[in-house]
């Protein structure tokens, strides 16, 4: 049996709280077995969207296909959410960010994925034969949207 401690810093400063993570997997270091609690609370935070953050499991419809269109239009706007972090392209050079910026956005609730890459306020300036577009607003994601963007543009 493994017991794994993580917490706070031996440098003296406040501690937020411990973590315990017990185990009867002999095969596994207790690092091992920490990531894997740490992956397995990733999916149960994802089921907790779902179910919570989403409403894909609160339909508010009285019947039976009404319900199936809304799911279906749930089920697209993750899938949108999910495709949106898969594409994002890793650049070599910043090979190590660009892969943490994917994994946060695949992490990412919906409602913050929302507001993040859709409602992203924009001013349109149309100039002559051409349009300018400002982003009025600054937030951590905007990199990979504007990569992704180039990516996207054919």
């Amino acid at each position: 049996m493994y017991i794994s401690t993580e917490g706070g810093d031996s440098s003296g400063a406040q501690k937020i709280g411990d973590f315990f993570y017990i185990s009867n997997d002999d095969d596994k270091t207790s690092t091992e077995v920490v990531f894997d609690c740490n992956d397995r609370c990733t999916q149960e935070n994802q089921i907790a969207q779902v179910s919570g953050g989403v409403g894909a499991l609160q339909a508010p419809v009285d019947n039976l296909i009404s319900n199936w269109a809304f799911m279906l239009m749930t089920s697209l706007a993750w899938t949108l959410k999910a495709w949106a972090a898969l594409l994002v392209p890793v650049n070599n050079g910043c090979l190590q960010q660009h892969t943490e910026e994917k994994r946060k956005l695949l992490r990412l609730e919906s409602k913050t994925f929302v507001n993040a890459f859709i409602r992203i306020p924009c001013q349109i300036v149309r100039q002559g034969h051409r349009r300018i577009v400002r982003v009025l607003n600054w937030n951590p994601y905007l990199q990979a949207f504007f990569r992704l963007a180039a990516m996207l543009k054919c």
